[in-house]
């Protein structure tokens, strides 16, 4: 009877294993490079290497002024040499031959405003559209040559996306005939639940600046408590679209309040005191959240200095988790 019984129960923890829900994605542990303003001195894959991270952003900056339908790239001789085509593209290299998957996140910046701002008239608009295009597709077919495993096709378009949903899917379109990986959008944080094209896309692409907590240092279990409500959003569009999840951003300044509404926060970030225990529970805090998720594909930590270059000094109150507490939270957290 013993032996059956034993018999039976080793059957049972053989079919839980074998049914057990499997992530339906691969986890991304990555960071969000900053381009350098000139050419690598080493490699710097080896300093993403040592947090156990397996994927960076590369995100070259095209520039757009809220009253003009234009979009401005590597037009001048300011444009920082990470942000050019042949800066791109040794970064891409570099993270190949590292071994270091790569999501290309082509972005656009707006002077004294943000893209979910910008908004045009119908004709304009179409203006900006087809300067957007011929910004993007040459990214896309430099995401295909490279062997890019995703491509991001915007970043915070809030009233663009709300409005122009068919440039949206057509362009979708167009970049899939030229590229063959797979394709997010950047949704801000207050965007991503209504927006109408996640079907057309592999993964939902959110920025997760969600305001979780005003205190100056709040505790992991704080923040995780403070979690369960976004995650109820989350998790509704997720089985509404059917589609993992990735943070296409996430990340928190080194300064009190950094867990709280991050838009006020950067304004007056100099007033501000140092904070490193609150930068690295609120790393802690999501990973420990998001981790137990099987829809969550992982996500890319804003920002990581390549060889520290492109800020002057040591950049103690920004987002970076380099040289900090969050650095070693966030190397825990890869290795979990």
């Amino acid at each position: 009877m013993k032996y059956f019984l034993s018999l039976f129960a080793i059957l049972l923890v053989c079919s839980a294993f074998f049914w057990a829900e499997e992530p339906i994605c691969e986890r991304m542990n990555g960071v969000s490079f900053v381009a350098p303003p000139k050419p690598f001195k080493g490699n710097p894959m080896e300093e993403v290497k040592a947090v156990d991270a397996d994927y960076i952003a590369v995100i070259p900056i095209a520039y757009t002024r809220p009253s003009a339908p234009t979009v401005r790239y590597n037009q001048s001789s300011w444009q920082w040499w990470g942000e050019r085509p042949e800066g791109v593209a040794k970064t891409i290299d570099l993270a190949n031959e590292s071994g270091i998957n790569v999501l290309l996140k082509p972005q656009v910046y707006v002077p004294g405003s943000w893209t979910g701002g910008l908004d045009f008239s119908d004709e304009d608009w179409a203006k900006w559209e087809k300067e957007y295009r011929n910004y993007m597709m040459p990214m896309a077919r430099v995401a295909e040559e490279k062997g890019v495993k995703i491509f991001c096709i915007g970043t915070e378009f809030k009233m663009s996306t709300a409005n122009r949903e068919q440039f949206w899917r057509e362009f979708i379109l167009d970049v899939r005939k030229v590229y063959s990986g797979q394709l997010t959008y950047a949704a801000n944080w207050d965007e991503y639940k209504t927006l109408a094209f996640w079907d057309d896309l592999d993964f939902i692409g959110i920025d997760a600046y969600f305001p979780l907590s005003d205190a100056k240092t709040p505790t992991v279990a704080e923040l995780k408590e403070a979690w369960k409500n976004p995650l109820q959003e989350i998790e509704r569009v997720q089985k509404q679209f059917d589609k993992p999840i990735i943070f296409t951003e996430y990340g928190y300044m080194s300064v009190d309040g950094c867990a709280g509404k991050t838009w006020e926060i950067e304004p007056h970030v100099h007033a501000l005191n140092i904070n490193e225990q609150a930068q690295a529970n609120a790393v802690q805090a999501l990973h420990e959240v998001f981790s137990e998720k099987e829809y969550w594909a992982g996500g890319f930590i804003w920002k990581w200095f390549p060889e520290m270059k492109g800020h002057e000094g040591y950049p103690a109150k920004d987002y970076t988790p380099q040289g900090k507490m969050a650095e070693e939270t966030l190397k825990k957290c890869f290795s979990f």
